[in-house]
């Protein structure tokens, strides 16, 4: 198992036998189970479902609830499915942890990036502010949108004000520094998105692994 669902617990660093600073990220992930096993034969495709995270039953909603019911397996706050080539080499309530991960290999790291409200194009975009001077009116507006003449209407996919952040976000290729098994602790080196307490999915990288 390549994959293991987090939670983002903060920043901080560690020092390399060198003396070197490392800044690190500190995943709290795992144990996750298999939940659900689907093959070619009765979904279509071979994947694994994995849980992460323990759940009262009480909290759960009735579909959910039948759904690890049927499986005979604990409810889990938080789900994810991933790809496999061989669904029989796993069994249902088959546990992982981060002791499945080697130290000094890629990561992928996914997460969703911290909102940051309604915001306007120059931080949205990275648009340029207009003359600061006395009595200009575009200081911070977006500009024109529009043609004066034929077509006199604004295009779609125009870069304007509106919500950002809040979305989903892979940052690829960051080392794993550290694995501490008794405390389900990955330190990744470098920044992963989301806020403090935020649901990660952490895998091996797809691309730059051999590097």
């Amino acid at each position: 198992m390549k994959t293991i669902l987090g939670k983002k617990v903060g920043m901080t660093q560690i020092f390399s036998e060198a003396g070197e600073a490392i800044p690190v990220t500190v995943v709290e992930a795992g144990p996750i189970i298999v939940t659900q096993i689907k093959t070619d034969k009765t979904d279509g495709y071979n994947a694994i479902q994995i849980g992460y995270q323990d759940m009262k039953e009480q909290r759960m909603n009735k579909p959910m609830k039948g759904h690890f019911l049927k499986s005979q397996v604990p409810f889990k706050k938080y789900l994810a499915e991933i790809r496999v080539d061989n669904p029989e080499d796993y069994q249902l309530n088959q546990t992982f942890t981060v002791e499945e991960f080697e130290v000094g290999k890629k990561l992928d790291v996914t997460g969703v990036s911290k909102g940051k409200g309604t915001q306007g194009n120059i931080v949205r975009h990275g648009h340029a502010q207009g003359r600061m001077t006395h009595g200009s009116k575009f200081k911070r507006r977006p500009g024109a949108l529009a043609a004066g003449t034929y077509p006199s209407r604004v295009f779609k996919g125009n870069k304007g004000p509106g919500r950002m952040g809040r979305d989903t976000v892979t940052v690829q290729n960051l080392d794993l520094v550290k694995v501490i098994p008794e405390r389900n602790v990955l330190l990744i080196k470098g920044a992963v998105p989301g806020p403090r307490g935020g649901l990660l999915r952490i895998q091996y990288a797809v691309k730059g692994q051999g590097k």
